[in-house]
């Protein structure tokens, strides 16, 4: 995969929830605050990101996909350490676990998940597998 699209409302609330939360490093925040790029990113491992769409982006436009409507989740995977780390971030931010610990089927195989939301509603699943070799896991705490 390469890419996640995420229609933002508050952009300042979201970076923040992917960087200090997820641990997510943003990617042209510094250029998009300036306003020379037309929305930030953040990092989920060597291939993939997640743009953070801003509100003048999908609010006024027929053509672009309006997203939230349609996507029932996305999903990351870790290793055990690591979704450890981040099950007590979320907590220690009180962000609710809606789902989990739970056995779930994934692209490797069946995993534990949990579910939770991001701060405008968005469903994320994290996930560890037993053999962590074959996962792909994010960049949390580097």
């Amino acid at each position: 995969m390469d890419h996640i699209v995420l229609n933002v409302e508050d952009m300042e609330v979201m970076v923040q929830f992917y960087r200090e939360v997820m641990k997510l490093p943003a990617e042209r925040l510094a250029e998009f605050r300036a306003g020379r790029v037309p929305f930030p990113s953040v990092r989920i491992n060597d291939d993939s990101i997640i743009d953070l769409f801003p509100k003048e982006m999908w609010s006024k436009s027929d053509t672009r996909p309006k997203g939230r409507p349609d996507m029932n989740h996305f999903c990351l995977a870790f290793d055990k350490a690591e979704w450890d780390e981040l099950r007590r971030r979320l907590h220690e931010c009180k962000v609710p676990i809606e789902d989990g610990p739970v056995p779930r089927w994934g692209a490797h195989g069946s995993g534990t998940s949990l579910y939770f939301r991001d701060p405008e509603g968005n469903v994320i699943e994290v996930r560890y597998y037993e053999d962590e070799e074959n996962s792909n896991r994010c960049l949390l705490g580097t």
